[in-house]
């Protein structure tokens, strides 16, 4: 039975009754499967039992974001699509521009059903307001790090953490001078940063260049600023300071000593720690956000609640469920399960034994003002895989550094046309 409604606190400008909830069901879509599924299923049984309103949420897997933005698009026009889904930022803004998507600024307003903001960071919060509307909140962020070994850097000659591409450069030259003193040729290409690909990382080196992918609302590429940023990784790799070895996992030589840095993102860390337990390698390392030459960056990103368009009934329970989630109990939960962002701030008070285990995600935490949104564009979708994708050439043919803008121009080319 639903419990009883007090009558005090102030009224909701929605118009909607509680009677009007009591019994209704929503569907809700998400990508997760195994332990974030598994813990969302549990989060949806408390909600159907607690929940004073009397509402009921039916949760359906669909195993990935790939196959979740084909599915919920394909079910737009039918009777059949969801209430709410658990997608990206990006995907949002594709429905938001077919017209189906609630905007969610009536519902974070409302003096009865609202939420205060100013309790998650603005890089998290910034992400789903497009133009005057609200197109989602925030359900889960992470970001893309360099890791460091700071004890391999002292033995080397670096008291501090690179604040600079120039640092950087340097400390990676020296960790790779520093393997070519052992008795081992293997290992003579080792040492410095091991080149990562991935998107994210590509667009945060970007950024720390004060670079970028955009010009207005239109993708640009070839910048001066970009050209230095790409040329200046390309140039690691062509004086042996980065490197790159299918065979050897990323994580496996930075807790081999192999890599003074590698890049990961924010779920990876309990995988380096136990990396590092495994390998009885005691060095301490840090969690640090990409060099600029002026400002350190990084890039967050994560999925979103978005709620489609049906019943003003539907709606409001549908954000009377994301509000739950995103109350501190839940918060904290799903960062003890996911080792992702706490969405709110204040949830932090509740994870101090988690901070205490987990000192890397600790510093990951105090680097968040550092953190940049993503473009708000429908088309980043398909442009961020570009990103990857020309990044990844970069490196696996060898492009000479001198051939840096030649790329540069073919990737904004193909970007621009996939942004039409």
């Amino acid at each position: 039975m639903p419990k009883p409604v007090s009558t005090t606190g102030p009224a909701t400008r929605l118009g909607i009754s509680t009677e009007a909830l009591n019994g209704l069901e929503i569907t809700v879509w998400h990508p997760w499967y195994g332990v974030e599924s598994s813990l969302f299923d549990t989060f949806v049984k408390e909600f159907n039992e607690k929940n004073e309103w009397g509402i009921k949420v039916n949760a359906q897997s669909q195993v990935n974001f790939s196959n979740l933005y084909e599915t919920v698009t394909a079910s737009l026009p039918t009777a059949e699509k969801p209430d709410m889904v658990i997608a990206l930022p990006e995907h949002a803004l594709e429905w938001n521009a077919n017209g189906v998507v609630t905007d969610l600024m009536p519902y974070v307003q409302d003096p009865a059903y609202g939420i205060d903001p100013s309790d998650i960071p603005n890089v998290f919060w910034n992400q789903d307001h497009f133009g005057e509307k609200r197109v989602a909140i925030p359900a889960q962020r992470t970001a893309r790090f360099l890791l460091w070994n700071e004890t391999w850097a002292g033995e080397i000659g670096f008291a501090a953490s690179p604040d600079a591409p120039d640092d950087f450069k340097q400390q990676a030259c020296r960790a790779q001078k520093a393997m070519l003193k052992d008795a081992s040729p293997q290992n003579d290409f080792m040492g410095g940063w091991y080149v990562d690909t991935e998107p994210m990382t590509a667009y945060a080196w970007l950024l720390a260049f004060e670079g970028g992918v955009l010009d207005g609302s239109d993708y640009r590429f070839l910048t001066p600023h970009n050209i230095e940023s790409f040329r200046f990784l390309r140039e690691l790799s062509e004086t042996t300071c980065a490197w790159q070895q299918t065979k050897i996992k990323p994580i496996t030589a930075f807790a081999n000593r192999e890599a003074l840095f590698i890049t990961a993102s924010l779920e990876d860390l309990p995988e380096v720690a136990r990396a590092f337990a495994s390998a009885k390698n005691t060095d301490a390392w840090k969690v640090i956000s990409f060099p600029g030459a002026n400002e350190d960056t990084l890039v967050v990103y994560g999925s979103s609640y978005v709620i489609l368009n049906s019943t003003d009934e539907k709606q409001l329970a549908s954000w009377l469920f994301a509000r739950w989630l995103l109350d501190n109990a839940q918060d904290a939960r799903w960062v003890e399960a996911t080792h992702l962002f706490p969405i709110r701030t204040s949830s932090i008070a509740l994870l101090g034994d988690y901070e205490k285990t987990h000192p890397q995600w600790a510093q990951a935490i105090q680097l968040l003002p550092q953190g940049e949104i993503q473009p708000q564009l429908a088309s980043w979708r398909k442009v961020k895989i570009l990103l990857g994708d020309g990044f990844t050439h970069m490196y696996r043919v060898n492009v000479p550094s001198g051939q840096v803008p030649a790329i540069l121009a073919q990737m904004e080319s193909i970007a621009r046309s996939l942004g039409k």
